[in-house]
């Protein structure tokens, strides 16, 4: 899965556009994607991502950085030898399209407001 494009509040996924939060894992994209606590990260909020288990978790934290990820769930990602990359959705973006292109097991989790 690649991501075509970023702006505020929207993007593209291999020719599909989203305006809602959303995961994309290599086999497809998870729309709607809806945290407990809005701008503040929880466990809960990437179980899915957890299950999974890759390699690389990469987080657009919004076109500002609005969304807050606790030493807590970091610290829970370092115990399943998951990398975490967080940044502003627009650098994330690139980041996980660079991931991918490298054949990197990468799931991105991203916020398209804030």
């Amino acid at each position: 899965m690649k991501i075509d494009s970023y702006v505020f509040g929207s993007i593209t996924v291999e020719g599909k556009m989203y305006d809602k939060d959303l995961i994309i894992f290599p086999d497809g994209v998870k729309p709607n994607w809806w945290r407990r606590e809005g701008h503040f990260l929880s466990k809960e909020d990437i179980e899915t991502i957890l299950e999974y288990n890759p390699e690389i978790l990469v987080i657009g934290k919004g076109a500002y950085g609005a969304m807050v990820i606790p030493e807590e769930l970091k610290k829970v990602l370092k115990s399943k030898n998951i990398d975490l990359i967080d940044k502003n959705t627009a650098e994330a973006s690139q980041v996980f399209n660079d991931c991918i292109k490298n054949g990197q097991n990468a799931v991105g989790a991203f916020h398209l407001t804030c």
